[in-house]
């Protein structure tokens, strides 16, 4: 019920940005953790001889969505669903989706693939996720936060990238300092207090949360990793109740370097 709550508060804090960072999103993608993917609405969609509106086959290509919430693959697959996908289920990671999946009802359906699994170790990521790659966008939308090793992650996302993709995040990172030059939207939020008061709640919160850590550093995690061309992000103090002062957001872009 707490995931639930906060999920639903994060997008209303976070859709603008969406809004804003969804339509780069191109060709076969990667989303790690995505949840319900309540997001995929923000994707540039179509509308069809029916009426409906729906993921644009031309923009993406393929899809393929890296969750290890079994309990949230129910809603993943009726969103995925809503926005024109067509939902496949990896049998190796997920064994239970043997009933499961869409029927093709028109031509051009971008495949919309759920696997089981994560990106923290290199040596047990899912062979579906491998031979899907490589990937032209690699997306991560709060979900950095809950992964057992960032760092091993991020490799892993500029591993499975092809030279000159893009990741492409929004995450929920600790205050950053007074004076940070990257901080777009500061709403005089007293950054040296709330930084602390996030690590203090982390420990804790990290057991109800599912794993989530709200004093980690991402945007600098990322733009510190070996393999990038470019790294550009922002930081954003959003002011709109308490749960923003202890989330505040780094949104941004990474570019894999050519080889």
């Amino acid at each position: 019920t707490l995931w639930l709550v906060e999920s639903d508060r994060n997008n209303a804090k976070v859709d603008t940005y969406r809004k804003a960072l969804w339509p780069e999103i191109s060709g076969n993608v990667l989303e790690l953790g995505p949840g319900f993917a309540e997001s995929l609405r923000f994707l540039t969609h179509v509308t069809i001889s029916d009426g409906s509106h729906v993921v644009d086959s031309n923009t993406i290509t393929s899809y393929t969505a890296l969750e290890p919430n079994v309990f949230l693959y129910d809603q993943l697959h009726k969103n995925a669903e809503t926005n024109g996908f067509c939902v496949e289920y990896d049998h190796k990671s997920y064994p239970n989706c043997k009933e499961l999946g869409t029927i093709p009802t028109r031509d051009n359906m971008v495949p919309f693939n759920i696997v089981r699994g994560t990106l923290d170790d290199p040596d047990n990521i899912p062979q579906c996720v491998l031979d899907n790659a490589p990937y032209d966008t690699v997306l991560t939308s709060f979900s950095l936060c809950t992964v057992k090793d960032p760092e091993a992650t991020i490799k892993n996302i500029i591993r499975l990238l092809k030279p000159g993709g893009a990741h492409v995040f929004i995450e929920h990172v600790r205050q950053p300092p007074p004076g940070d030059k990257r901080v777009t939207e500061d709403n005089n939020v007293n950054a040296v207090l709330w930084g602390k008061i996030q690590d203090w709640i982390t420990p804790l919160w990290s057991i109800i949360g599912h794993g989530c850590h709200v004093n980690r550093e991402t945007g600098e995690t990322i733009a510190k990793m070996e393999g990038w061309k470019s790294v550009e992000y922002k930081n954003v103090r959003p002011v709109i109740d308490l749960q923003s002062r202890i989330m505040p957001l780094s949104i941004g872009k990474a570019i894999k370097a050519a080889k």
